[in-house]
């Protein structure tokens, strides 16, 4: 499973560097999210591209239950990403968000995880979980 953070969504919603990579991950199936992300996309597309939370959920419904998993956060996962944020963050060289510890923290071992921030790549990689490097954006 391909896990894909809120970056790779607003892509997809706003035809950002990553779409091509983005449709490409969920016409090959396997696609998911956690809860979290959902919930950081809707924030992101709302404050930075106007894009009303209403809005975003139905362009996102057609996929959500069948092409993108969305993968409910559990008590496991939360304290999983508590840990991982606490261990990794640092303000100036590794400033993971909450919601890329549960993407980090919602890998298991076969899946990777889709994104374009170098502090996430990087943690990914300490941890052994595989990624997908998404374009950055302009």
């Amino acid at each position: 499973m391909t896990l894909l953070d809120a970056y790779a969504l607003i892509a997809f919603l706003t035809g950002g560097p990553a779409l091509e990579t983005v449709e490409r991950l969920l016409r090959e199936g396997g696609a998911a999210l956690s809860a979290v992300n959902l919930v950081e996309t809707c924030d992101v597309a709302a404050r930075r591209h106007g894009i009303p939370t209403q809005r975003v959920l139905e362009m996102l419904e057609p996929l959500l239950g069948g092409v993108l998993q969305v993968i409910p956060l559990e008590l496991h996962t939360a304290e999983r990403a508590g840990a991982l944020r606490a261990r990794h963050y640092d303000r100036m060289t590794c400033a993971i968000s909450l919601a890329d510890a549960v993407l980090l923290a919602s890998a298991r071992d076969a899946d990777r995880i889709a994104t374009s921030d170098p502090a996430v790549l990087s943690v990914a990689a300490t941890l052994g979980i595989a990624s997908l490097a998404l374009p950055p954006t302009r």
